[in-house]
């Protein structure tokens, strides 16, 4: 699972980060999974190669359900990444989580159907502990990063990931929200359970648009216009660009996690 190209560091998330760096170049990685999303570019930060790649495609014309998780997990792997930042748009299910905040995700919750969510399917079998699916060194220094740039954060979070492309229904919205979850999005899984799979320490930073459904409908926050969730959108992805490569300068060099370990106890069987 090698190629002449490497980067230790990925970014998965919008298209446009590498566009702020120096030497872009564009690589195309073949892999038994089919084809990633997009093409991956690396790029140089402080002496360091960087993978970017888009999750939705560079033109976002890949939905949250028909994204090749596994494309892209193994073809960043192939690279040598050990340390993947997962940025992602999310709605508040809990009034104290506003929009333009941050959440620096702890947990997940699955509720997605039909996705292609492991490499292990035999002969080898692997039981992959996900009891910690992000990893806390990383956790610790995004949040360090992103009180540096003022903005409003949360420590920890659980993200509830719904399959899409339709949002919840207000009874949905309310069922999750009454479950303490902070926060709901559409791509954190498989992506997240993928890479610890491959023995990748992932980093999630859900950045809040809006409230979700259920709050309205409980009339415990105002709703919020297309224009301003549009508003906030852009606020979050152009904030978004400087804390992720503030957070690659951050990582230390021969940077190690638990997550680079998760293979160890998990096999079944000789």
């Amino acid at each position: 699972m090698t190629t002449a190209a490497r980067a230790d560091i990925a970014v998965v998330g919008g298209s446009g980060f590498y566009s702020l760096l120096d030497d872009a170049r564009e690589v195309v990685v073949e892999t038994p999974y089919g084809d990633p999303s997009d093409a991956i570019v690396l790029a140089e930060l402080d002496g360091r190669t960087v993978a970017f790649l888009p999750r939705h495609g560079r033109s976002h014309t890949v939905p949250p359900h028909q994204i090749n998780y596994r494309a892209n997990i193994w073809a960043l792997k192939s690279l040598g990444v050990r340390a993947l930042i997962s940025p992602c748009a999310a709605g508040s299910l809990q009034p104290h989580v506003k929009p333009e905040h941050f959440v620096v995700l702890d947990q997940y919750v699955d509720r997605t159907r039909g996705r292609m969510d492991t490499f292990f399917e035999g002969p080898d079998v692997y039981h992959v502990s996900a009891a910690d699916p992000y990893c806390p060194h990383l956790r610790r220094i995004a949040t360090g990063v992103i009180k540096g740039h003022g903005i409003e954060v949360h420590e920890t979070g659980t993200i509830v990931v719904i399959n899409g492309p339709r949002f919840s229904t207000k009874a949905e919205s309310k069922w999750f929200s009454s479950q303490g979850w902070e926060v709901i999005g559409m791509t954190q899984y498989p992506e997240v359970a993928l890479a610890l799979e491959l023995e990748i320490a992932p980093l999630g930073i859900a950045l809040i648009t809006d409230y979700d459904s259920g709050l309205f409908a409980e009339g415990l926050v105002a709703p919020c216009t297309t224009e301003e969730i549009y508003a906030v959108f852009s606020k979050n992805a152009h904030r978004i660009k400087a804390v992720v490569l503030d957070i690659i300068r951050a990582i230390p060099a021969g940077f190690e996690s638990p997550c680079h370990r998760s293979l160890q106890f998990a096999k079944v069987g000789v």
